[in-house]
This record gives C-alpha cells, sequence and structure tokens, in this order.
C-alpha cells in the first residue's frame, strides 16, 4: 500500500507511460519510411497512422502529468 487515496492519480506514473508511449510512436514514424522504401504502402500509412495516435496519447498523457 503506498497510502494514496483510491481514485487518486499518479502524475510521476502518468509522466513516464507518457514519455514510453511517445517514444514508441517516435520508432514507429521513423521506421514508417523503410515500408515506403519497400512498396509495402499500405503498411507504411497504418503505421504513420498508429504513431500519430501514440503520439497524441502521449503528449495528453505528459500534459494531464503537468497539471496535477
Amino acid at each position: 500500500m503506498d497510502g494514496s487515496a483510491p481514485g487518486s492519480r499518479d502524475a510521476k506514473r502518468e509522466r513516464l507511460i507518457g514519455l514510453l508511449v511517445l517514444g514508441v510512436a517516435l520508432v514507429l514514424l521513423v521506421s514508417s519510411v523503410t515500408w515506403f522504401g519497400t512498396g509495402q504502402t499500405l503498411v507504411g500509412v497504418g503505421q504513420l497512422v498508429l504513431g500519430g495516435v501514440l503520439a497524441l496519447v502521449g503528449g495528453f498523457l505528459l500534459r494531464r502529468a503537468g497539471r496535477g
């Protein structure tokens, strides 16, 4: 038990998860170029979309952790 209330947010944990998600998004966005280079455009587009969504989620978590 860490002594926190059952509904309370842990800003440090949110920040770390946000950074992790942003890191995964960065890897997806950078490596998507490989798929375009091999002619698998659909995979590259999917990877770009997923990377963009993860970047938004990671940014949201970082902003939320900063307010807490």
